[in-house]
């Protein structure tokens, strides 16, 4: 596959996502730049973590007319993948690609830790290959992370079974407890009902190296790589 992985103004964690696509799986990935009109044919575009035009409005709320977005939207309408990650997941929110949004964390504190999670649907290339109950350490960092929507667009969400994580304890439990930033129903991450756009507050590309002793975000990788290469 060959991936874009795009850089806004405040990007932080694009570096990382490029890193991890060429030296820690081997795939075809090229730097995309927010002012692109071209995304170089590429199968999966990746919008990383960060602080987009420094989070003024929203978090995501200014990058989301940036005039790469126009092609990425495109891109998702024809059936294109497109990956969200934390700052990522709350552009896609704003862009209406992801339905819902992403407010103030509860606490309204930044929060920069490990968290678990764990698989809601294996319906998805992202989840496909992974196992219902398992729990995953991925790290968070946002102070804008508490996912909502309202019952309307819950209702679909769990109908066309597209909430991909949830937040849990280390034994897989999923409850309020361990629920770090008071997001509805421990949301972590949903997709779109084609299951070709995916977004998640965790950062699964800062669990995917040795030296970091940390390798549960390489499944999540590994679960897309082999689903849409299937």
């Amino acid at each position: 596959m060959k991936f874009g992985v795009v850089t806004f103004p405040g990007s932080n964690c694009d570096q990382d996502m490029l890193y991890v696509l060429r030296e820690k799986l081997g795939q075809h990935a090229v730097a995309l730049w927010h002012k692109d009109t071209d995304l170089q044919g590429v199968d999966m575009v990746v919008l990383p973590g960060g602080f987009s035009y420094g989070d003024y409005l929203r978090s995501g709320a200014i990058a989301r007319f940036s005039p790469i977005m126009n092609e990425v939207v495109k891109h998702a309408q024809k059936g294109g993948y497109v990956l969200g990650i934390c700052n990522g997941f709350q552009i896609l929110t704003e862009s209406g690609l992801l339905p819902g949004a992403l407010l103030h964390n509860q606490q309204r504190k930044f929060l920069c830790k490990n968290v678990y999670i764990t698989p809601k649907t294996l319906n998805s290339p992202l989840t496909q290959q992974l196992t219902l109950k398992q729990v995953y350490k991925i790290p968070i960092a946002h102070g804008e992370g508490r996912y909502f929507a309202d019952k309307a667009a819950l209702n679909d969400l769990f109908s066309n079974d597209q909430v991909l994580f949830q937040y849990s304890r280390v034994d897989g439990k999923v409850d309020e407890d361990h629920n770090p930033n008071g997001a509805v129903f421990n949301i972590a991450g949903i997709c779109n009902r084609q299951k070709n756009v995916f977004g998640m507050m965790p950062h699964p590309e800062r669990a995917c190296d040795e030296n970091l002793h940390n390798m549960d975000g390489k499944a999540l990788f590994d679960s897309l790589l082999n689903s849409l290469n299937a």
